[in-house]
């Protein structure tokens, strides 16, 4: 038991500023000050309960605060986890997830939620540069750094040159793999376009973040070494654990 969970901590009665949000700057200055780690566990409802003086209720809405602040994340039948601090993700010509997980010493992994056949829509067709109605691949993905998810993603790429490209991905949990296999070895980004928006209750559920969370949203199409598209992605970032950062 460290310092920070053992110790008593009695509120301050009657001093304009409620229980629950002195116990969330009290925990706040713990994860600020080091004694809470990023990724580590906090105290369990219970003994943080004892430590202020206070019912589960009153902590419960501390935690709520501090995870709709960024600070805490909670993982159902696990506890509550200390958020890492951001990490640094460039987009450049060469973007690779693995890679940047790589160089942050994080193990990544690409997770397929489902793929289906489509008819390119608008976009679609715009992205890739192919007909409207052309047969399309389309994933739907969420992609992690040591079992936390940092980003959903739907991923268009044509037919036939792609088919079982989704098959790949599952088993090999990287679309750089998954493109080795079918033979692209390399590929670079063509465009990149960044915007924001609330997390929708599904994406919240996915990325573990409460509803109207801030993503950061990526559009991206990337072309082989001959220059022809090959993928459009749209990657929805968890505002609080990415710090994107352009490249030239």
């Amino acid at each position: 038991m460290t310092a920070a969970q053992g110790r008593l901590d009695p509120l301050v009665r009657g001093g304009g500023m409620a229980a629950w949000r002195q116990i969330a700057d009290a925990i706040e200055s713990d994860i600020v000050s080091g004694r809470l780690a990023a990724g580590s566990r906090t105290p369990p409802e219970m003994q943080l309960a004892e430590r202020f003086g206070v019912n589960r209720h009153t902590v419960r809405r501390a935690l709520t605060h501090l995870a709709q602040s960024g600070l805490v994340r909670s993982a159902q039948g696990k506890g509550t986890f200390v958020e890492p601090r951001p990490l640094a993700y460039p987009l450049g010509e060469k973007t690779r997830f693995s890679e940047v997980m790589a160089k942050a010493g994080k193990e990544a992994r690409g997770e397929l939620l489902f793929a289906q056949h489509i008819s390119a829509n608008a976009e679609a067709a715009e992205a890739l540069a192919v007909e409207i109605g052309a047969p399309v691949l389309e994933m739907h993905t969420v992609n992690r750094a040591d079992g936390v998810a940092l980003s959903l993603s739907r991923t268009w790429l044509p037919l036939p040159r792609f088919s079982g490209l989704d098959q790949l991905f599952a088993r090999k949990g990287s679309l750089t793999k998954a493109y080795s296999k079918l033979g692209v070895d390399d590929y670079r980004r063509l465009s990149t376009r960044i915007s924001a928006r609330p997390a929708e209750p599904e994406e919240a559920t996915a990325l573990a973040i409460p509803p109207g969370k801030t993503l950061l949203v990526v559009k991206s199409v990337n072309v082989d070494p001959a220059g022809v598209r090959i993928q459009a992605t749209q990657s929805r970032f968890v505002a609080d654990r990415v710090e994107l950062v352009v490249e030239r």
